[in-house]
């Protein structure tokens, strides 16, 4: 039995700040480490100006006209950036996509189970998707199918905690139909 091992890929380390030589404008708009604006001199005056303070030249906007530098220490620069891009991971919230599938001849209370796993699924604001596939000889009933989901989604609205919006409408697919809800507060 052949085994495929992937290779770990190695992290790509964004370029996020230039430091001391690799700053490549000539001239600079100068911030001390108090924060005072000095104003606009040549990078080679601003790198000395850092290094009789025993810290970094660092490129902080590195898109104005002349770029913005600043005289800081660039490890807790870095620290303090890392830190941040944690914090905002750490609070982004993952939003899940839940399938319901329903079938064309569902019973009633396969129904209901459905429709309590959507309601469960929504509570939790996770994106729900239903789906109904027709098969073979159920493909002549579209109307049919179409009324099933409707009679679905209309219970689902109907619900008094649950504000649902349509993230994507009712679309018709060769073999059924598809809806995405979201419920919104």
């Amino acid at each position: 039995m052949r085994r495929n091992y992937q290779k770990a890929k190695p992290k790509v380390e964004t370029k996020i700040f230039s430091a001391n030589e690799k700053i490549h404008s000539d001239m600079v708009f100068l911030i001390d480490e108090d924060g005072e604006r000095l104003g606009i001199m040549t990078t080679a005056e601003a790198i000395a100006r850092a290094r009789e303070a025993d810290l970094d030249l660092v490129e902080v906007n590195p898109k104005a006209n002349p770029p913005v530098a600043k005289i800081t220490n660039l490890g807790q620069l870095k620290y303090e950036h890392e830190k941040k891009m944690h914090k905002q991971k750490v609070l982004q919230k993952k939003v899940d996509t839940k399938n319901i599938k329903i079938t064309f001849k569902i019973g009633q209370h396969d129904l209901d189970v459905r429709a309590q796993q959507a309601l469960k699924f929504l509570r939790s604001d996770d994106r729900l998707k239903v789906e109904i596939f027709l098969r073979g000889r159920e493909r002549q009933h579209f109307d049919r199918a179409r009324e099933i989901m409707l009679d679905f989604i209309n219970f689902l609205k109907d619900q008094p905690d649950l504000h649902l919006e349509e993230d994507q409408p009712l679309t018709k697919a060769p073999s059924g139909f598809s809806i995405i809800l979201v419920n919104k507060k």
